[in-house]
């Protein structure tokens, strides 16, 4: 067998078999096959697309390409939630303990943040003590006495991906929807987990920017989750503005906890009561409607919050900046961008205020950047909201004056105004699951 051939047949629109595939991730993940010859493959790829059943393949490969998690110790069905990323998303902070005070066992490996998009593991380590690193006794033990654990993903999983995903960066092939799948649901699959739920963003922030392709995205990953003998379902969620009012880290905690008090912005506690109403159903529960009641309950009752602070003092967290917020870091300088005129802010480019924050120490540009946990911005309004002339629409937040102006001039265009408010609408879009597909919005 060559690579040469399997990129010919590739480039010329033919379909790769399974035994074409393994050995092409097999030998690339082992140094045994080129990047060159591999970013050949990935472009050929990028324009000839996959079948359905060679995505599986390229997926499986992928997945077998390192260790596998073995959660069969814990008992039930474990459930994980992916995001394919955003500005302002910390529905996992919220959901997860969701989902656990309901029943639900969450065994959840998250990532770093890289780019305009934030990541869980970093929110979290706002957290003084919080540890997002355990071994894997550890992480089964913690699941199974408290229902969740959330911690960071090993390098061991799907190191293919990786590999991968390095060579697609630089080639400029991330954008192919089968590729993009088989990228989260290889990593997802590794994890061990019995059941998923996908979030997939769409709009200025999110990487697929239009519904037909986030639809295509995600149908895409059901049917991977599905062929593989994971229930899996989708959420196609609006990522058009930055969720909530925070961008940043430390203060993402802070609204995720206002919203486990029952409180906190509508957008993101809509957001995220739908998706633990998923990762309930897709664990065996009753009706979808009967599973986002569930867990709005849990918000409105208390035992979400309760169940957070458990994780957190089971990951070794000082509960304390649970109960005192204001305790959590916060920066030493301010800046507010006013509005010129009166009117109402009809449109936010995410993406632009995800690239502010990080431009103020909130996010990292490369693997390893050290990040500013008080960094970010504020979103004093939301789209619909009306601005008065010389009132802050945005508050910026940094330990470092210097990191003002280049946020500055990121955000120049970021925001839209106009006469009239926009209309209003939810922010799930569309569900997906198995062979069907519901437009919400």
């Amino acid at each position: 067998m060559r690579v040469f051939d399997i990129i010919t047949k590739k480039k010329r629109g033919g379909e790769l078999m399974t035994e074409e595939i393994k050995f092409v991730v097999d030998g690339f993940t082992h140094g045994s096959i080129p990047p060159e010859q591999m970013s050949a493959l990935l472009m050929a790829i990028w324009f000839r697309g996959m079948t359905s059943a060679e995505t599986v393949d390229l997926t499986t490969a992928m997945l077998k390409s390192g260790e596998t998690v073995d959660l069969s110790e814990i008992p039930g069905k474990k459930v994980d939630k992916h995001s394919t990323g955003g500005v302002g998303d910390k529905t996992t902070l919220v959901l997860a303990p969701m989902v656990a005070s309901c029943g639900g066992t969450v065994a959840k490996m998250s990532g770093r943040g890289l780019g305009h998009t934030g990541g869980t593991i970093d929110k979290l380590e706002a957290i003084p003590g919080f540890r997002t690193e355990m071994t894997m006794a550890e992480f089964i033990s913690t699941v199974k006495n408290h229902g969740l654990a959330v911690v960071g993903q090993s390098a061991e999983l799907a190191p293919a991906d990786k590999k991968m995903y390095a060579l697609r960066d630089v080639t400029s092939t991330v954008d192919s929807i089968p590729l993009i799948a088989s990228s989260v649901m290889s990593k997802k699959l590794a994890s061990g987990v019995d059941a998923i739920v996908l979030d997939v963003t769409m709009g200025s922030g999110a990487f697929m920017k239009d519904i037909k392709s986030a639809v295509a995205l995600a149908d895409t990953m059901v049917e991977i989750g599905e062929a593989t003998g994971r229930r899996t379902t989708a959420l196609i969620t609006d990522m058009d503005e930055p969720l909530g009012r925070e961008v940043g880290n430390a203060s993402e905690v802070r609204e995720a906890v206002e919203v486990l008090n029952g409180g906190g912005p509508s957008d993101l506690r809509e957001v995220a009561v739908a998706l633990a109403g998923e990762m309930l159903y897709v664990s065996g529960g009753a009706s979808i409607e009967d599973c986002r009641a569930m867990a709005a309950q849990s918000l409105d009752d208390g035992s979400a919050l309760k169940k957070f602070r458990e994780m957190v003092a089971a990951q070794g967290g000082d509960v304390s900046y649970i109960d005192d917020t204001s305790k959590l870091p916060t920066a030493k300088y301010h800046v507010g961008v006013v509005a010129r005129e009166d009117g109402y802010l009809t449109s936010v480019n995410a993406e632009k205020i995800g690239l502010a924050s990080m431009a103020l120490g909130a996010g990292r540009a490369k693997v390893g950047d050290a990040i500013d946990l008080a960094a970010g911005i504020t979103m004093m309004k939301k789209v619909g909201d009306f601005v008065k002339k010389g009132e802050p629409y945005v508050m910026l937040h940094t330990n470092d004056q210097t990191r003002f102006k280049d946020a500055q001039i990121i955000l120049q265009d970021a925001f839209r105004g106009g006469d009239k408010a926009p209309t209003s609408h939810s922010k799930v879009l569309a569900r997906l699951e198995k062979d069907k597909l519901e437009k919400l919005v």
